[in-house]
């Protein structure tokens, strides 16, 4: 069984957390609070979030989340909030310390909230030296805005200069990637290990991948040996296929936090459930070997 419980700089949370990504409709107090009522305590955001076609625009996803709190304000003391900067629709990435800094302080405004429990850079600036994002990372941390800092699809090595940069006081805490019987690539490309290595949480994102996984055949783009291997554990387990794939991504050791997007409430229990699913080593590469292609050596 998976205990429930991880840890982001101390503060407690729960093993499926509620990605805000597809929250673009009117509903956001009444979908936070039913995320919340069954323990999905970890509440992720983006300033860019909103941006596509689906949305109102840059920051609206934030804004969304503001009137929430400003609603129900009991709502932002049961969060653990963690947003992202750093993407730039057009540009597209600027990671430099004036850009983050300021990206940060409008988050704050949108959110209603004089501080985040995590900020994340959302996706690498390839041109931004470590040293100088580095810096207004701590400066978010000692100013008070975020308690905490991290990255976001940022490759090992990317995430390994920058931990290098940052004091002791200030780690890199959580490490945001997408991961899910799909998209396994973490397992193998040292990412999960930097997680370990560093003690940072990580954050799983799209565990269903994108929804691909949760249809009654799934998707035509997901090999058909991955869904026949999810669909013999889950009828063998007496459990949906979601709730194995979820339980897929919490089972490595580094306790991956799964990010869940879905917008019906009445799924959420389904798909806390597999936090209560353990899953056996056959079982486990059972689906790796499926997601590859290939059988390990």
């Amino acid at each position: 069984m998976h205990d429930s419980d991880r840890s982001l700089a101390g503060v407690r949370v729960g093993a499926v957390a509620f990605g805000c990504w597809r929250m673009t409709g009117g509903d956001a107090p009444a979908l936070l609070g039913a995320a919340l009522d069954h323990g999905m305590n970890l509440v992720d955001v983006a300033d860019v979030y909103g941006s596509d076609e689906h949305g109102r625009g840059f920051g609206s996803v934030e804004e969304g989340l503001g009137m929430a709190f400003a609603a129900e304000p009991g709502l932002r003391d049961r969060c653990v909030l963690v947003t992202k900067g750093g993407v730039v629709p057009g540009t597209p990435y600027n990671s430099q310390a004036a850009y983050l800094r300021g990206a940060c302080e409008a988050s704050l405004r949108r959110l209603g909230t004089d501080r985040v429990d995590l900020y994340l850079v959302h996706r690498p600036d390839l041109f931004a030296h470590p040293d100088e994002v580095a810096g207004a990372l701590v400066d978010l941390v000692r100013s008070g805005k975020a308690r905490a800092v991290g990255v976001s699809n940022h490759t090992a090595s990317q995430a390994a200069v920058l931990a290098a940069r940052l004091p002791a006081e200030v780690p890199l805490a959580a490490d945001q990637f997408e991961l899910s019987p799909v998209r396994v690539d973490p397992l193998f490309d040292g990412t999960l290990d930097g997680c370990l290595l560093r003690g940072a949480l990580p954050m799983a994102w799209s565990p269903l991948a994108g929804g691909r996984l949760v249809g009654g055949k799934g998707d035509a783009t997901v090999h058909h040996e991955l869904l026949a291997a999810l669909d013999a554990i889950a009828e063998a387990r007496g459990v949906s296929r979601a709730a194995v794939a979820i339980a897929f991504v919490l089972s490595h050791p580094s306790r991956p936090v799964a990010i869940v997007g879905t917008q019906q409430p009445a799924r959420f229990a389904e798909l806390v459930a597999a936090r209560e699913l353990s899953l056996d080593r056959t079982e486990l590469y059972r689906i790796v070997e499926a997601s590859i292609g290939e059988r390990l050596p």
